[in-house]
């Protein structure tokens, strides 16, 4: 499946080669909003586990996720639980996503939003700007040593954080040789059986170097996962399907990760 999603990103990238230039795309850059500091809410925020809260309509593995899909709708629910950021799903052909999700978003709300997306080419990274995003999704099962290193580098020139995103031990090791991460995603999916386990996450934590905030990605539903990952060091969890899934989206993500506590030296958001 992620060699298909690569392929049809291979045709999406070709397609926008040939509807516009470089220096266009470029050009839209200057009326994106200022980029928000997406990793520094999630470091800052008085959860001791902060939260990506996705928003998310659809999965190849699991079809439509919530029906009655509003994404302005769930970004404000979103807010009003205060969580610390927001990830948008602009993947089109498989998760019924949309780049006008993420503009929309980042217009409406003044959290932090991540573009999640499979992002293979650097016009790709300049277009996330253009729409307002504040951070973007690398995904290390899909690139070499180095794209990793120059998204990376690319992205903090446009202003955006990065969240590059492991699944084994074997891309854990390839990224920590190649780059220093901002922020480290696990993603506890096999994306063979698309199967979820927070034990991926806990395999991989003993070998990351102190100073490198991990998130953990899929398979967060209760707050005793909340607990477990906390215990053993991680700083955010990335959610999505469990909140889809809720009917009350605000009260969700505090029961998850609990009410937001006041900032006492104030807050940005």
């Amino acid at each position: 499946m992620l060699r298909k999603i690569v392929e049809t990103k291979q045709e999406e990238v070709a397609r926008l080669k040939a509807a516009t230039t470089q220096q266009k795309l470029l050009s839209r850059l200057e009326s994106a909003p200022e980029p928000r500091p997406f990793r520094r809410s999630l470091l800052e925020s008085t959860r001791p586990v902060s939260v990506i809260a996705e928003v998310k309509k659809a999965s190849p593995s699991k079809g439509v996720i919530r029906a009655d899909f509003d994404p302005l709708t769930i970004a404000s629910r979103y807010t009003a639980a205060s969580v610390e950021a927001i990830s948008v799903l602009t993947d089109e052909t498989y998760f019924q996503g949309s780049l006008a999700y993420l503009e929309q978003i980042t217009q409406l709300t003044g959290v932090p939003v991540l573009r999640k997306d499979f992002l293979i080419d650097e016009w790709q990274l300049i277009q996330s700007r253009a729409h307002g995003a504040d951070c973007i999704l690398l995904i290390a099962a899909i690139l070499d040593r180095e794209q990793l290193h120059h998204f990376s580098q690319m992205a903090r020139q446009l202003g955006m954080d990065t969240l590059i995103e492991v699944h084994n031990r074997e891309e854990l090791e390839l990224v920590l040789d190649t780059v220093h991460p901002a922020l480290l995603g696990i993603n506890n999916r096999n994306l063979h059986t698309f199967e979820t386990n927070l034990s991926t996450t806990a395999e991989l934590m003993p070998l990351i170097p102190q100073g490198i905030p991990v998130v953990s990605e899929s398979g967060v539903s209760q707050p005793e996962d909340i607990a477990f990952l906390q215990q053993i060091g991680v700083r955010a969890v990335l959610v999505g399907e469990h909140f889809m899934r809720q009917k009350d989206i605000t009260q969700a993500v505090q029961r998850l990760v609990g009410e937001r506590a006041p900032d006492p030296l104030g807050s940005f958001l």
